[in-house]
């Protein structure tokens, strides 16, 4: 394994468990840890015809939504996924750790709202958002390809005026008492949605 990072231009270094401990955040870590620098997270890495369908969360918190989206998104096929505005970093040991290696098969782009609905705009896609407000079901629509999910912050949803700009609003139904599902959940319902439509054509 020494010689492989070495050969790929990495460096090798033999340390403590105490420091593999302080480096992982875990009182039993393994034996071998790995350091890489961050990505590049410009929408201008993007290629939006890599995939039909993209995930684009706004303001997410929690590390463990942000992971479990990512892993989700790998698991459709998905291109990617779009942080906007101000989120959880997708780094951080508790997001990479949800994310079940997603993390290296899943592009990561971050942009604030205005830029990233320049950028989307400036090309084919279609923005779906998800919101407790809209009408429409989420089954009744044709999804077009790109087809880029919104979801909106677990506690707040989506702004208003975010909402105005999507091509289509559209609901999970909510059969029981709580008043919503969990974000990470819903990008799941929504992403298979769209791969449905996609695979019974």
């Amino acid at each position: 394994m020494v010689e492989s990072v070495e050969a790929a231009g990495g460096e090798a270094i033999e340390t403590e468990r105490e420091i593999l401990a302080k480096l992982s955040g875990k009182d039993n870590p393994q034996v071998v840890l790995g350091a890489y620098r961050e990505f590049d997270t410009s929408l201008s890495t993007l290629d939006r015809s890599a995939s039909g369908i993209w995930l684009v969360a706004q303001s997410l918190r929690d590390p463990g939504n942000l992971g479990t989206v990512l892993r989700t998104g790998d698991a459709v096929g998905a291109g990617g996924l779009i942080l906007v505005d101000d989120c959880v970093d997708p780094f951080s040991v508790e997001a990479v750790r949800a994310s079940m290696g997603a993390l290296f098969t899943q592009r990561i782009a971050t942009a604030r709202w205005p830029q990233f609905v320049e950028w989307l705009r400036s090309g084919p896609g279609q923005l779906v958002g998800t919101s407790l407000r809209a009408t429409e079901d989420y089954q009744a629509p044709r999804y077009d390809a790109p087809t880029f999910i919104l979801l909106g912050n677990e506690a707040q949803g989506l702004p208003a005026d975010y909402e105005a700009q999507c091509d289509k609003l559209v609901k999970l139904p909510m059969c029981g008492r709580a008043d919503s599902l969990n974000v990470a959940v819903a990008a799941g319902v929504m992403a298979y949605e769209v791969l449905n439509q996609r695979r019974m054509r």
